[in-house]
């Protein structure tokens, strides 16, 4: 009983401490440092109506929109309940099906030249919502024509919307496509 005693203490102490009061301090510390983010980083329209997160990626297949990395997510596009990759090697031949069928899409789309590899591969998690600025560049032509606009002009907008590498010197240049489709809808 004296081994017990203590060992029922302690268990009792360290979940308070690690389960009531480092969260609620870590959470306090968070919303008053980095409110956004801690929320969600959620994107609002002018009414105050969500309409997504900068941080996960949304489907847009029309050809007025930039379109996003693929998702792997199971149950349906950029799940975030079920983020997770395919876990599918690049010799599978079910993969390989899924990318030819991606490539033909971008090809039908009339995307030539090289395609990038993240329109077609998706992310390790599923719901990126980045893609490369090569992917944006590839894009644009159909995009200014179903918009009616000048390539120039878009080029321009898809340059405000690059992110640069974090830090300065990690990753590479990226765009988000939720941030930059939706400048495009508030043009008209």
């Amino acid at each position: 009983m004296k081994d017990i005693k203590p060992a029922i203490l302690l268990f009792i102490a360290f979940t308070i401490i690690c389960g009531g009061i480092y969260p609620a301090v870590v959470t306090g510390i968070s919303q008053a440092v980095f409110p956004k983010q801690a929320n969600g980083s959620f994107i609002t329209d002018k009414g105050g109506k969500m309409i997504g997160s900068s941080l996960i990626g949304q489907p847009f297949s029309e050809a007025k929109y930039f379109w996003p990395r693929p998702s792997a997510t199971p149950d349906y596009a950029y799940n975030p309940a079920g983020s997770g990759g395919s876990n599918s090697g690049p010799t599978n031949p079910a993969y390989l099906e899924t990318v030819a069928g991606r490539v033909k899409g971008l090809r039908d789309s009339g995307l030539s030249g090289p395609v990038p590899a993240d329109l077609v591969q998706a992310s390790a998690s599923g719901l990126d919502p980045h893609i490369s600025t090569e992917s944006a560049k590839v894009q644009i032509a159909r995009v200014a024509k179903a918009r009616g606009m000048s390539e120039e002009e878009l080029t321009k907008i898809v340059a405000t919307h690059t992110e640069g590498r974090q830090l300065g010197f990690l990753g590479d240049p990226r765009v988000n496509v939720l941030g930059l489709n939706l400048e495009l809808d508030s043009l008209k």
